[in-house]
């Protein structure tokens, strides 16, 4: 059964040309854009799929965010991982419920939302303050307060070192990740996974490199490239505009002693 949109809620907005507003529902509040204004009141205890006119009648439709709504919505300080990377990272890392995963260079939290959403249990390390509560507001905001019951940030350089042992997954999304494969042999379980993602072919040519030398099977690296279609009528092309290249997932998995 469809749940009506309450107060206090995270809702999308979206108009005839595809754009997006992220906002949360307050009883007596308005939402402004330059094609008029909308009552919070006239969303909330209704569906979402609500369509609804704006002062000046152009049309809205609201709609719970989804987590790639959010993450390319979210307030950032540093840059995201895209959802389509965040996609390849899920499956080539196999996260589960309950996995033990370490997360170094946490950002804004975007590559933490999935590992989150997918059951993870997750300790960050990131060298930067504003960086790390920005990661914690977003995931609260996203996934809510029992969230980060399973979400620890911690202000750390993993380059330094990892303290956890016995780890499931270690993912990483730094410069230079090769320096961090000795201490991912040493706190990963045999048979652990560990990813990184790199913008650079040169950083992952390099970590692919330290990989060879250490206890390390099944190394791989790819990347994804997501374009559209144009599908109306009998008009069937690809769109002119696709996500090209924004990163390399690499991925290796430990072997026992």
């Amino acid at each position: 059964m469809s749940r009506a949109l309450e107060a206090g809620e995270l809702v999308l907005l979206t108009d005839r040309k595809g754009r997006r507003y992220l906002l949360t529902l307050v009883e007596g509040g308005e939402f402004h854009t330059h094609a008029g204004s909308v009552a919070h009141d006239e969303l909330i205890g209704g569906p979402e799929g609500t369509q609804v006119r704006t002062t000046r009648n152009a049309e809205l439709t609201v709609w719970r965010p989804t987590l790639r709504d959010y993450v390319l919505k979210m307030p950032r300080g540093a840059q995201v991982v895209y959802p389509k990377d965040s996609a390849a990272i899920l499956m080539h890392a196999d996260v589960f419920p309950g996995a033990r995963v370490l997360e170094s260079g946490v950002g804004s939290g975007a590559l933490s939302l999935s590992l989150l959403r997918a059951g993870a249990v997750v300790v960050g390390y990131e060298v930067r303050e504003d960086f790390a509560q920005q990661a914690v507001e977003n995931v609260t905001g996203f996934l809510g307060a029992k969230a980060v019951d399973r979400f620890q940030v911690e202000i750390r350089d993993c380059y330094q070192g990892i303290d956890a042992e016995g780890l499931d997954r270690i993912v990483l999304d730094l410069p230079e990740p090769w320096r961090v494969v000795p201490h991912a042999a040493a706190s990963l379980c045999p048979g652990g996974i560990l990813v990184a993602y790199t913008p650079s072919i040169i950083q992952a040519v390099q970590l692919r490199e330290a990989c060879d030398s250490g206890p390390w099977a099944f190394a791989s690296t790819m990347e994804v490239l997501h374009r559209g279609w144009h599908i109306k009528g009998d008009a069937v092309r690809p769109e002119h505009r696709m996500v090209g290249h924004t990163g390399f997932v690499t991925a290796a998995r430990r072997l026992a002693d």
